[in-house]
């Protein structure tokens, strides 16, 4: 039961999420005067989100390496077994597009 409900949070999280970056995205086309006619918005959002938890993971990558930090390479998360910077990445890029509304950009 709390395995589901885990998992659906998580779910709910990223749906919240690219929405929101798809909302963002249609205001700035909005602004600049047009749509791309070539791709959604939906689709830009989810690049955008996996661009950011890759942006974030090869900087934590070069960070721990540079460190010399030891990380376990692979955690258990709801069941699923996941390396920890991918986890920590994927979590920072569904939660970047709320903390840009609360700082106001």
């Amino acid at each position: 039961m709390i395995m589901t409900a885990l998992t659906l949070l998580v779910l709910l999280l990223i749906y919240l999420s690219v929405r929101e970056r798809a909302r963002r995205r249609m205001t700035r086309c909005k602004e600049l005067g047009g749509l791309d006619t070539r791709s959604s918005p939906l689709a830009n959002a989810l690049g955008a989100l996996v661009g950011t938890a890759g942006g974030i993971y090869l900087s934590m990558v070069m960070l721990i390496n540079f460190l010399e930090l030891d990380v376990p390479n692979k955690v258990q998360i709801m069941g699923v077994n996941m390396e920890p910077l991918a986890a920590i990445s994927l979590l920072m890029a569904i939660v970047q597009p709320f903390a840009m509304r609360l700082i106001g950009r």
